[in-house]
Order: C-alpha cells, then sequence, then structure tokens
C-alpha cells in the first residue's frame, strides 16, 4: 500500500532514507567482520524505526474536511496547549481566542485552512526556537503569519501562526496574498517538530475557561488532541439573518 506523502517534504524525503538505506548497506557489509550477528540485527533494526519515523513524519493522509460554514477548523495536528484571550491590535483590532496546538514529532505536521477564506497578506519573521509546547514561543519563535478573512458570513478576520520549534528549522508555506483557501485546505508545514496558533476575534467580553459569547463557542479544552481539518474549534453560535441583520 502506497504510503502518502506531503510535496511539502521535499527534497529531505528523499534525502534522508537514502542516507538511513547507504548507513544499513555499510553497516550490513563491514559489520560482519567486526559486530556479532545480534549486534548488526539491532543496528539494522534502529535503522529501520528510523527509516519508517521520517516517512510517517511526511505522511499527509487523505480527509474528508467537514463542509459547515459555521465551524473553524484546527489548522494542525497535535494538542491544544493553551486557550486564551489576548490583544491583537494588529490585524484583527481587537481582542482575540487565542488556540495555540502543539505538533510533536509524531503526529502529521499538513497545515490547513480553518474555513473558507481569503489570503490578506502574510508575514514571515525570524527568531528563536524555543520549545514549541511553550505558549511564549509563539512570541518570540521564527514564525509566519497568515492574515486571513472569511469569505462567509461572519466575515472576520483570522491569523493563523506557523511556528518553528526547537527541533524545526523549515517553515513551508505555499499560500499567496490574494489566494482563496477552502476549508480544510492543505497550504504547508513546519519541519520537526512545531507549533500553530488559530486567532479569532472576540466581540464581547469572554473568559478563556469558557470562551463563550454571543457570537461563537469554543469546542475545545486545554489537552485535546486534534486532527487539521477535521476536528472544529470553534463554532458560530448564530445564524446567518443574524448576521445580515447586525450589518
Amino acid at each position: 500500500m502506497r504510503i502518502p506523502l506531503t510535496k511539502y517534504g521535499w527534497p529531505q524525503v528523499v534525502v534522508f532514507p537514502a542516507v538511513v538505506f547507504a548507513a544499513m548497506s555499510v553497516c550490513l557489509a563491514t559489520g560482519i567482520a567486526f559486530l556479532p550477528g545480534w549486534a548488526i540485527a539491532l543496528i539494522e533494526a534502529l535503522l529501520t524505526v528510523i527509516l519508517i519515523w521520517i516517512l510517517m513524519f511526511f505522511r499527509d493522509p487523505n480527509r474528508r474536511c467537514p463542509s459547515d460554514k459555521k465551524l473553524l477548523l484546527a489548522p494542525a495536528d497535535g494538542r491544544v496547549t493553551d486557550i486564551e484571550i489576548v490583544k491583537e491590535e494588529g490585524f484583527i483590532g481587537s481582542d482575540a481566542l487565542r488556540i495555540g496546538i502543539f505538533m510533536s514529532i509524531f503526529n502529521a505536521h499538513i497545515n490547513r485552512a480553518p474555513c473558507n477564506v481569503k489570503v490578506e497578506k502574510i508575514t514571515y519573521k525570524p527568531g528563536r526556537h524555543k520549545n514549541a509546547a511553550n505558549p511564549h514561543s509563539g512570541r518570540v519563535n521564527e514564525s509566519n503569519d497568515l492574515y486571513l478573512v472569511r469569505t462567509d458570513s461572519p466575515e472576520d478576520k483570522l491569523i493563523v501562526r506557523q511556528i518553528s520549534g526547537a527541533i524545526a528549522r523549515r517553515i513551508v508555506c505555499e499560500a499567496s496574498k490574494g489566494q482563496e483557501l477552502t476549508g480544510g485546505e492543505k497550504f504547508g508545514m513546519v519541519k520537526f517538530g512545531s507549533r500553530a496558533e488559530l486567532y479569532v476575534p472576540v466581540p464581547t467580553a469572554a473568559s478563556p475557561d469558557r470562551a463563550i459569547t454571543e457570537n461563537f463557542k469554543c469546542l475545545v479544552k486545554t489537552g485535546d488532541k486534534v486532527k487539521a481539518g477535521l476536528t472544529p474549534l470553534v463554532k458560530y453560535e448564530f445564524s446567518h439573518e443574524d448576521t445580515k441583520s447586525q450589518r
């Protein structure tokens, strides 16, 4: 069965397995003269595990993403590490609910759009490489911000932030300014352990533990495991008619 691998993994998806195969061949060819059979078998087994992990890291699972326009989907696989309300004066221009997701080295690392959106701009920021499980890493680490506007009602401004971690050193983003993405559509990845954050404008005062307002409800809590393009993080509570009456 073919393992679906992401195009975002090139050239690592070719170079790294090639290096592992070369190491396995050298170990087998030279180890016979210097090592006992059990040692050769152990080394070969360890290299095989490394090879499988490399291929699994760059896996690109096929997913049928929910089409409910009231949902904001997870932009990454991983574990929710923090949910809080922060000031976001730059693009959103108000308080925002921030949901942070830590992607371990065992998660699929494909990033996906949270809903139907148009890309207003993309801003890359060089930075440090702190542990991406720490919520503070989003402010100091290398990151890439996608400033998005929903193409469905309500036409909220959203931010998806790709953040590199202690191991990750490569942010991939194929989205471009003016591009429209559908909910769950792939746009990039961060290689080898990283973090993603979703920012949603908060129209009224809310507490991060409940994160419930008159307009939307947060559907996850800290510690929850989520999957990109599948797990809903936020659900808008009002109807399309309510949205039109507010304009």
